[in-house]
């Protein structure tokens, strides 16, 4: 009897130290930094309970300007492409979120720019989540 409660011990101890990276609900996206490598940004896409939510980290590493994070999503429904930036404007890192409903596909892409809008030093387009995969 006391062996059975031992090997039962032991058959629920891996399955309780599994990394929380397995969970099937989230994806990380790693760091994109941008053309002059004075902002980056990176974070999760994880399954909300009306779509998807992106959660970012977008730092600026230079005191003058600000870091932008400019995100693209197709929607499922109609294919059309949206796009809502992010902007942070000190040196450090800030967060931020978006929730979206139905989508194909979301993309990244980091920029220097100014409290307005990106001006330059934009990274290549980076896709973060793509549905199915």
């Amino acid at each position: 009897m006391r062996l059975l409660a031992v090997l039962a011990a032991a058959a629920v101890l891996p399955l309780a130290a599994a990394p929380a990276s397995a969970d099937p609900a989230m994806w990380k996206w790693r760091t994109v930094h941008s053309a002059d490598g004075m902002a980056s940004a990176w974070g999760k896409v994880a399954i909300s309970q009306f779509g998807y939510v992106v959660y970012g980290n977008l730092e600026d590493t230079r005191g003058s300007g600000c870091a932008w994070a400019v995100l693209r999503a197709q929607d499922a429904r109609n294919g059309r492409w949206k796009t809502h930036g992010y902007y942070y404007c000190k040196p450090g890192v800030g967060t931020f979120r978006k929730d979206y409903g139905s989508v194909l596909q979301i993309k990244v892409q980091v920029c220097r720019g100014n409290s307005k809008r990106p001006t330059g030093a934009c990274s290549k387009s980076k896709t973060i989540f793509t549905t199915g995969g």
